[in-house]
């Protein structure tokens, strides 16, 4: 006789990765987020106003990475070479000289002096979403519109995500005075007017991507710090840390290498939602014009342009349908971790 198989014990994330892989909705909205994100990080070889390889009598250039004079290709100026020229075109599809452009042949700041068709104009072969208020293709727009959106997101998720663990972790473990302070503090703290202050530094401050990053981080890791708090005031009372204490381990250790990994369940499932509204806060402030500098491709400012020309519906609707596919894919993404990280829905 053959000894019975033995079932190969399976971790909590391993269980948890499964039961979220089995969600389809929350897993296909992971794959096609992933693929957005990355098609928008390699933007400039998707969507650009400069050829990405240049054969010239017989020498070959890379635009995409080098600024040329327009000289090196036959002009007349040593001006940077304007590629939507026709004399420069015309150039470049001579015997023997070629250009690989990319898909869309348009950056966020093109402005195509060239067209025939007042501005905004509609979805046509040349601007496949057609052209905002300025002349910018607006799909270009809206590419690189999407990549800022999401860097950003990332970029104060992780600062509220370090902020908020650090401060809830403190109040949850030590409690007593440390917790009472630290309460006290963020009750103040919570109260400021958030909007007059970033008014008040628009004002005095010149517009940029980190003094924006800087104050919504001020406050931004509030909501997660109670949760995370929560957690270790649970946890410090299990039986796991009790006897930690007693073998004489430091707190710092107990704290980072015994309760922390045992209160990740809702940093991890508020991670998407959190993602979702810091790209509502940047779009709401492009909106008001309290974002991004000028020029800078943004989502709110194509919305603020769509309520400013409601005859070019191609504008406000393009960007709605990005906006919305993004924060539903991030809110299914956000059910399906939930899903999988509740111990009531695990498999037993």
């Amino acid at each position: 006789m053959t000894d019975a198989a033995v079932p190969v014990p399976v971790s909590p994330g391993r269980r948890a990765w499964q039961r979220f892989r089995r969600n389809r909705l929350g897993f296909g909205s992971l794959l096609l987020f992933a693929a957005m994100v990355v098609l928008s990080l390699f933007a400039e070889l998707l969507s650009n106003d400069r050829p990405l390889v240049v054969r010239y009598e017989g020498s070959f250039y890379f635009p995409v990475a080098k600024d040329y004079p327009e000289t090196t290709f036959g002009g007349d100026f040593r001006a940077p070479a304007d590629y939507l020229d026709p004399f420069i075109r015309d150039k470049l599809a001579q015997d023997g000289n070629w250009a690989l452009y990319p898909a869309n042949r348009y950056g966020p700041k093109t402005l195509n002096y060239f067209t025939t068709t007042p501005n905004p104009a509609a979805p046509s072969s040349a601007n496949l979403l057609g052209t905002d208020d300025r002349g910018r293709d607006l799909l270009a727009q809206l590419l690189y519109g999407f990549r800022v959106s999401v860097l950003f997101s990332l970029a104060l998720t992780a600062i509220g995500v370090l902020v908020g663990v650090l401060t809830g972790a403190i109040q949850g473990y030590f409690g007593g005075k440390t917790d009472l302070a630290f309460q006290r503090f963020i009750e103040i703290w919570g109260a400021m007017p958030e909007l007059y202050l970033l008014i008040i530094f628009s004002a005095i401050f010149a517009p940029s991507i980190a003094l924006l990053l800087v104050l919504l981080s001020l406050f931004g890791w509030m909501g997660l710090s109670d949760y995370v708090r929560a957690e270790f005031l649970r946890n410090r009372q299990m039986d796991y840390v009790r006897a930690a204490r007693a073998l004489g381990v430091g707190n710092s250790r107990i704290m980072w290498r015994h309760i922390l990994p045992n209160s990740m369940t809702p940093v991890v499932t508020f991670l998407p939602f959190r993602m979702s509204a810091a790209i509502l806060a940047l779009t709401s402030l492009d909106f008001l014009g309290l974002g991004v500098p000028p020029g800078t491709p943004s989502l709110g400012e194509l919305l603020s342009q769509g309520k400013a020309n409601i005859d070019a519906w191609w504008i406000s609707l393009s960007t709605f349908v990005v906006l919305v596919v993004t924060l539903l894919l991030l809110t299914f993404m956000g059910d399906a971790l939930r899903d999988a990280l509740d111990p009531r829905k695990a498999e037993k």
